[in-house]
């Protein structure tokens, strides 16, 4: 017997199978020692019972986990290598009823005893390669606004199937395994994310394991994901045609009207109600930012309605009936059950804050509004587009004194009369004010994110898009991403926290599409949808830059040269203008308060501080005032600098822009001092009256009302959009594009004569 013992345990011993298992937490009988399945399919010790915590949570939210050696399905017959009885090698194996029969009694080739098992494998067979299928129509993953994609966050269907797999497995060999089914499932893995399916027109099928494998690499451990980046509890119950209200990631201390325009797996494409949807944007379904409709009115907070709405007169009630529109139910949304931490800090308070857009640069700051365990930075004087929310955990805050102790330089407040002697003492006696005390600020830990793991990433530049990534560096509290199979300059930093950043698997376990790392090949071959020069670029996600315009050219995509560093590529949606392209000093609610509120030395002394940072940091040097107006020109602008001497050149200084606009006003006196901010606003009718007063060009008014062009899609239009799209000829044509120009010229004009 002893010996009968020791022959079957060393020909297979399973050591999940002696212990007892619960929530994903194994017990060894006799032992006190508690065990966990790693992100590699090895036991691990659990060493406190908040590590334990997280483990029975991780269980809670996903099906899946990486499988053991012996649990691995094997990819010729799909059947756990365990349930073949290694004592009955004389005997034919059934592969779907799992029995044993001599070869007599079973069918030719000895894979299934009866012709009922080999049709029931084969159906199987076949329904599984259809649902692979219908998974992986999306290589143009640009999701259906109409059908809401297939989930697999909770395979219900399958998991009575599994069910009846595990009883097999258990009563196999006359005994009944003790531990959780739904466990055992979890270990064994789930074949939707180990395998991504076979991707169409007969390209070679891709999932994570086999890569993994490939690359000798690891994926980041589970663990070191936040609750909001990793696996989600529920499904994405979130419409199209939904309406809620929310936060613009431009402006975060302004809240919207929105409309869910497109859902995939568990992320929403939320539009701006009454803006052009190049201004839409994609986020997570449990987005703390998002809201249900009345969250406003009756938390006291602000709601800007849609575009041509009064702010008094517009009701949600009448807005949904006029719209014909449904609310999102107020389950949805995640935030409405969040526990909230006592903290510290109240509104009206001072601290000093990066300023995210200029990481080199620390700023007086002051709390301005408070949501739930959140509160938004705003920085005095500042306008309100570089206001943030966060937590007091955040790297990014720090008490007041902190710049003083640390040896940083303060950016202090523009317009302030004391700007090489600022004194915080005297500046909250002047503002009556109360500086955030230095026990609300809380220690973010480490992330843990090494070099070279893998994950998947939210692609910045086409937020559509979910990507294979790599961990190509690391700091204290952020990674820098790089892209499988992309060259290196699209690779760029990420917070460590951010939404955008997801475990190995997520994809897959939430319904998204995840775009496998490119090929050489693919790298180099043209786009399938004509017309991008750019490698790697499929040609879709384009900028539209005006309606049912914008040519796949290299100025419209999002991986070209002209547009790789760029962050905004279309006029601001609430000011008509144009962001600058890189890092300079911060605009303020004064124009002329830029140059008084730091002097070039110190501005040089944050870009040397900067430089100590990150690669980032050193691109982003910071230059005097003067040079960084000269340096804020609009893409349109610079492109008719290399295509006509005809147009307005702005190389010169602004100062000697009156003289320029002076004479253009002359021979387009219709356009004189209509700044663009007003022009963003005008209709299609107002367009084309525009375009029907211009001297030769009373004809071309209709073409532009036809094409629906109102005075956003106006004010984005290139010289190469008039001529070739719209066929009108050139002398009309550089009237029009220079009318564009001088409107965006009156708009700077105005700003440097405040």
């Amino acid at each position: 017997m002893t010996e009968s013992a020791s022959s079957t345990s060393g020909q297979e011993f399973d050591v999940f199978s002696v212990m007892d298992w619960k929530d994903g937490v194994g017990t060894l009988p006799g032992s006190d020692l508690k065990f966990r399945v790693n992100e590699f399919g090895a036991l691990e010790v659990i060493t406190d019972e908040s590590e334990m915590e997280s483990v029975k949570k991780a269980t809670a939210t996903t099906t899946w986990m990486v499988p053991t050696a012996q649990e691995v399905f094997s990819e010729k017959t799909g059947v756990p290598f365990r349930l073949k009885d290694p004592m009955k090698e004389g005997l034919q194996f059934c592969e779907n009823c799992c029995q044993y029969g001599t070869v007599d009694e079973c069918l030719s080739g000895g894979n299934y005893c009866s012709q009922n098992c080999a049709r029931h494998v084969k159906d199987k067979d076949q329904k599984e390669e259809r649902d692979v299928g219908e998974d992986n129509e999306e290589e143009d993953p640009k999701c259906s606004r109409k059908k809401k994609p297939k989930l697999s966050l909770k395979a219900d269907s399958k998991e009575d199937g599994e069910e009846k797999d595990d009883e097999m497995e258990n009563k196999q060999d006359g005994r009944i395994l003790r531990g959780s089914q739904r466990a055992r499932r979890k270990r064994r893995g789930d074949p939707a994310v180990l395998k991504q399916g076979l991707p169409p027109k007969g390209k070679k099928s891709w999932c994570w394991a086999s890569y993994l494998e490939e690359e000798k690499a690891v994926a980041v451990p589970t663990k070191l994901f936040k609750e909001h980046q990793s696996f989600p509890y529920n499904k994405n119950g979130f419409k199209v045609g939904m309406k809620l209200e929310g936060v613009d990631p431009e402006h975060q201390s302004v809240y919207c009207v929105l409309t869910v325009a497109e859902v995939c797996g568990y992320r929403i494409k939320l539009h701006f109600d009454g803006y052009s949807d190049c201004y839409d944007f994609w986020v997570n379904a449990d987005a703390l930012d998002l809201h249900p409709v009345g969250w406003c009115e009756k938390t006291g907070h602000k709601l800007h309605p849609p575009k041509g709405y009064k702010e008094e007169e517009f009701n949600w009630q009448t807005y949904l009936k006029t719209c014909k529109a449904q609310a999102a139910p107020k389950s949805l949304f995640e935030n409405q059950n969040i526990t909230v931490i006592p903290s510290g800090f109240r509104v009206g308070m001072k601290l000093e804050a990066v300023d995210k857009k200029n990481p080199s640069f620390i700023c007086v700051a002051t709390v301005t509004d408070m949501v739930d365990n959140r509160f938004l930075v705003h920085f005095d004087n500042w306008d309100e587009s570089y206001d943030y929310w966060c937590e007091a955990s955040s790297p990014h805050i720090h008490p007041v004194g902190w710049c003083k102790e640390h040896r940083r330089t303060l950016i202090t407040p523009p317009g302030h009369p004391n700007v090489k002697h600022f004194s915080w003492d005297k500046y909250l006696e002047e503002t009556n004010s109360l500086p955030a005390p230095a026990r609300a600020f809380k220690v973010k830990p480490p992330h843990g994110f090494q070099k070279k793991m893998k994950l998947e990433v939210v692609d910045k530049r086409n937020p559509m898009f979910i990507r294979v990534a790599t961990v190509a560096d690391t700091d204290d509290h952020r990674i820098k991403v790089h892209f499988d199979g992309w060259n290196a300059c699209y690779d760029y930093w990420i917070d460590a926290d951010s939404p955008d950043i997801h475990p190995v698997g997520w994809c897959s376990k939430t319904g998204h599409p995840l775009q496998a790392p490119l090929s050489s090949a693919e790298l180099m071959e043209p786009s399938e949808s004509g017309g991008c020069s750019t490698l790697g670029c499929k040609g879709i996600g384009h900028f539209k830059r005006a309606r049912h315009l914008g040519p796949n050219s290299a100025a419209n995509c999002p991986y070209s040269e002209i547009n790789l560093n760029k962050d905004h590529i279309f006029p601001d949606r609430l000011s008509g203008q144009i962001p600058p392209a890189g890092p300079t000093f911060p605009r303020t609610k004064r124009a002329d308060t830029n140059e008084s509120s730091s002097s070039p030395e110190i501005r040089d002394q944050h870009a040397d501080e900067g430089k100590e940072n990150s690669e980032e940091r050193k691109e982003s040097e910071v230059r005097p005032s003067h040079e960084a107006k000269g340096a804020r020109e609009e893409p349109t602008v610079q492109q008719a600098q290399r295509r006509s001497a005809v147009f307005l050149s702005f190389k010169s200084p602004i100062p000697c822009l009156p003289l320029r606009w002076e004479q253009q006003s002359k021979l387009l006196p219709t356009v004189a001092g209509i700044p663009a901010s007003r022009v963003s606003k005008w209709s299609t009718d107002e367009v084309s009256e525009f375009i029907q007063s211009l001297p030769g060009c009373e004809e071309h008014g209709k073409v532009f009302k036809d094409e629906q062009i109102d005075g956003e899609a106006f004010l984005l239009m290139t010289q190469t959009d008039i001529v070739k799209i719209m066929s009108i000829k050139l002398g009309p044509a550089l009237k029009i594009f220079n009318s564009i120009l001088m409107f965006k010229a009156a708009e700077k004009n105005s700003h440097n004569e405040l």
